[in-house]
């Protein structure tokens, strides 16, 4: 009797843990849904799409670690990567991973967890490194860019006038390819991926922040900051100072310009790159400036020495080559070059190359283009493109607002596939509608 007695506490004490005890553990263990977000893909198809969304008054102060996100496809749910992007708002990040067809909706929710719930050993995917001059941004263990925000000292021999910073190079490809150069005998002021005005006018001043030697004008880089290293994306911002050397009242900061430099892994078998390219102008005084119409200006690209023009292929959105784009608009050009990396490796015929995008926000969209024509620099050495928003007109910069100016690249080994960069400018200018819908508990 006492045995059977001591069975059936035993049972009842069983019974009291997993009617009372395990529920508590359960819930208290179970992640908590913050918001159910929809992903609406319209008329277009995507692949592989960055993503970011608002989380404005949805939870203050939400760390890295204390959240995940959660796809639900046929009531089968998977974890997504995903990377909180700080800011005012802050934002989610993701990846709209594989193909996602037009007209469907993908749902995810994002759920608070408890930190320690999450994986301790997550090393970054894409990390920065700082040597003290540049800011290296890694994918794995392949180069992307480098960033130069203390000045370049010029080639022995040259004016050290045309010293500057603030600026992208090396970029390379996947495949570990240069596209870029600076400081060429023909432009000792070309510097890789950059972004000066040529011709601008202040309170009766004209400035030339391009043509150095005329020693108007320069561009100096301040330290990077908000730097972020991250699962699939990694970047940095910066601040440059646009400086009038010879003013009135001596040397003055008359424009200020934000850099934000994000860099994806987005594609699975890391074939490409996608950088995205922020530039945000502000009056630096309580006068206004004034960007001048000019043929060339903004944002360009000097490719490597490598590319000319009997061995680059250059196509923008509206069908033009090196012969005949110049000054035409584009919503995106493509430019593609022999593959110093594949010849390394005994591909003499391989290439590698760069799709530059525009956004439709940009002043005067879709911009014109300056690139040098078939011919330029007797032909050698010769690739030069650039997105110039104030080519055919003035851009006013007034005191109190500012002008983003957004611009996508993607570095790639091979070659563009007919279609290819259309659904890529796609992806980037008209992304999928996210709709976020907060849960309440």
């Amino acid at each position: 009797m006492k045995k059977l007695h001591d069975i059936a506490e035993g049972c009842r004490s069983m019974l009291f843990i997993l009617l009372f005890i395990l529920p508590g553990m359960v819930a208290q263990a179970a992640p908590h849904t913050l918001a159910k977000i929809s992903v609406h893909a319209g008329s277009n198809t995507y692949a592989d799409t960055p993503l970011t969304v608002s989380l404005e008054g949805l939870v203050p102060g939400i760390q890295q670690d204390s959240f995940r996100l959660v796809e639900t496809t046929e009531g089968i749910s998977e974890p997504v990567t995903a990377q909180l992007k700080p800011g005012n708002p802050d934002r989610l990040a993701w990846i709209l991973e594989g193909e996602t067809p037009a007209q469907t909706v993908r749902t995810f929710s994002l759920q608070r967890i408890e930190p320690s719930d999450t994986p301790v050993d997550a090393t970054p995917d894409i990390f920065l490194q700082d040597d003290g001059d540049d800011i290296r941004v890694i994918v794995g263990d392949k180069p992307v860019l480098n960033y130069r925000y203390t000045l370049k000292d010029v080639p022995e021999g040259v004016d050290p006038i045309f010293r500057r910073s603030g600026f992208i190079h090396p970029l390379w490809t996947p495949e570990g390819t240069r596209l870029t150069r600076i400081q060429p005998s023909d432009h000792y002021h070309h510097y890789g991926i950059w972004n000066p005005w040529t011709h601008t006018e202040f309170d009766g001043s004209e400035i030339d922040f391009w043509n150095l030697r005329k020693n108007q004008g320069t561009v100096i880089a301040r330290q990077p900051y908000e730097r972020q290293n991250g699962m699939i994306f990694g970047g940095f911002k910066a601040l440059h100072d646009h400086v009038l050397i010879k003013g009135p009242t001596g040397t003055q900061t008359v424009l200020n310009e934000q850099w934000m430099v994000d860099v994806w892994k987005a594609d699975p078998e890391n074939s490409y790159w996608i950088v995205d390219f922020t530039s945000v102008l502000s009056a630096a005084t309580p006068e206004p400036l004034t960007i001048k119409e000019y043929r060339y200006q903004g944002f360009s690209l000097r490719a490597t020495e490598d590319w000319y023009d009997g061995n680059t292929h250059i196509l923008t959105s509206e069908g033009y080559d090196k012969s005949d784009a110049n000054a035409t608009r584009a919503r995106w050009i493509d430019v593609r070059g022999p593959s110093s990396a594949r010849e390394r490796s005994g591909d003499a015929t391989g290439t590698s190359g760069i799709l530059m995008m525009t956004h439709p926000s940009n002043f005067n969209f879709p911009e014109q283009l300056r690139i040098w024509p078939v011919g330029a620099s007797s032909g050698t050495e010769n690739v030069f493109i650039n997105f110039n928003p104030a080519q055919d007109r003035d851009l006013v910069i007034k005191p109190g607002k500012t002008y983003a100016f957004k611009y996508r690249m993607i570095v790639y080994d091979g070659i563009m596939e007919d279609g290819q960069a259309e659904r890529f400018w796609k992806n980037y200018a008209e992304p999928p509608r996210i709709v976020l819908e907060p849960v309440r508990n």
